[in-house]
């Protein structure tokens, strides 16, 4: 099941963006949620910085990039107008080039990215980090086995520049109802570290979901939703 029309390529953004938000409002009145607990990343790698800054327009106040190169290039053009979110595989020797001009960065899951992170973070910085869990457990995919996330979390305080804010996933590319149980369990996680009350691990927030399964992510806990194709789409 998709959330979205395909090929609309002349659907406005701001069209799209209310259709997105009339399905967060859905799936969280069937969950008793609030609705504005359900922030919205727009995805915007392949697409164009007058694209991005019609997101921005129509009121998108997170935009995700996880191709380094290109996420830069925006951010040139569009600074502090919104918070910027490293979603992809960061490799360590490019933490230097980017770590200044993210807020959030998605795919935490290895000692030496932490060492790096901490390193290289400008003084007085708190960088906020999700840690990066693969539940499904596909080779393909980055990220912690779930037996490994709260070790790894606890070893984290080690770096004082990190703020563990929450945990993330990629779940499968299947039929949106077969991921719940990828997204529960990883919302299950999401609550065992919080009961430890880590001071620099509170893991209050959960990024899970895109264009294809926000609507199920949201049902189990999402906060923060990585929304490409059905917000941004074609140009």
């Amino acid at each position: 099941m998709m959330y979205f029309v395909e090929g609309a390529s002349f659907v406005s953004v701001y069209e799209r963006l209310q259709e997105v938000q009339a399905h967060i409002h859905e799936a969280c009145c069937r969950k008793n949620r609030n609705p504005e607990d359900v922030n919205i990343i727009a995805v915007t790698k392949y697409v164009s910085i007058p694209r991005a800054q019609e997101a921005i327009d129509a009121g998108i106040v997170h935009i995700g990039e996880n191709r380094l190169e290109e996420g830069l290039e925006k951010w040139e053009v569009i600074g502090n107008q919104v918070q910027w979110h490293f979603i992809g595989t960061l490799q360590s020797r490019k933490v230097k080039d980017m770590i200044s001009q993210f807020d959030y960065i998605h795919s935490l899951d290895r000692k030496s990215l932490a060492k790096e992170i901490n390193k290289r973070a400008p003084e007085g910085k708190i960088v906020k980090c999700f840690v990066q869990v693969n539940v499904s457990g596909e080779e393909t995919k980055s990220g912690l086995a779930p037996q490994e996330v709260i070790p790894f979390i606890k070893n984290l305080g080690n770096y004082p520049a990190i703020e563990v804010v929450g945990l993330m996933t990629m779940a499968p590319f299947i039929e949106a109802e077969e991921v719940r149980p990828f997204f529960r369990k990883l919302r299950e996680i999401k609550e065992e570290v919080e009961a430890l009350k880590l001071p620099h691990a509170p893991c209050h927030e959960l990024s899970m979901g895109m264009s294809n399964d926000y609507v199920v992510a949201i049902e189990e806990g999402a906060t923060f939703i990585r929304i490409g194709s059905a917000l941004v789409g074609e140009e």
